[in-house]
């Protein structure tokens, strides 16, 4: 476990692990699926890098309770986030972040030609996630993904 003090800006967070040289697990990309790894945990916070090829994403989501932030390493992504009864979608290319606080729903999915990676900070640690259906403009439970169990 690697300990850094506590930071309140997971944003900052996220922008000291974007080099994935310093990383402690070498990047990979896979075809299946996007492949994720924690990079670092603390009393305070975690810390995750995940990889998108193009196409791959993730469904409607939220952070079970955990505030968070993200930043887009290389590539661009493309975050939906719903708002009067429709996805908003917004581009972040490499070097753009977003921070969120406890009760953000969104997907984020590489909708690019090249492969994209990015940088998540949770605080507190991801306990459980819940996946959403947006159907008639209302969000809808599909699952309740709990750590150790999902991810």
């Amino acid at each position: 476990m690697i300990h850094h003090s506590p930071e309140r800006d997971l944003l900052a967070v996220a922008a000291r692990w974007a080099d994935p040289t310093g990383w402690p697990v070498p990047l990979r990309f896979d075809a299946a699926e996007r492949w994720y790894a924690r990079l670092a945990a603390d009393d305070d916070h975690e810390v995750w890098a995940l990889s998108w090829l193009p196409g791959q994403g993730t469904d409607l989501h939220d952070h079970g309770g955990s505030a968070g932030a993200f930043r887009v390493v290389a590539g661009t992504l493309t975050e939906e986030t719903v708002a009067a009864g429709r996805l908003r979608p917004r581009l972040l290319p490499a070097g753009a972040g977003r921070r969120f606080g406890a009760r953000h729903v969104h997907q984020v999915t590489n909708r690019g030609t090249t492969p994209a990676v990015s940088v998540h900070v949770y605080r507190p640690a991801l306990r459980r996630m819940t996946r959403y259906h947006l159907l008639d403009g209302r969000l809808r439970v599909a699952e309740v993904a709990e750590a150790g169990r999902s991810w």
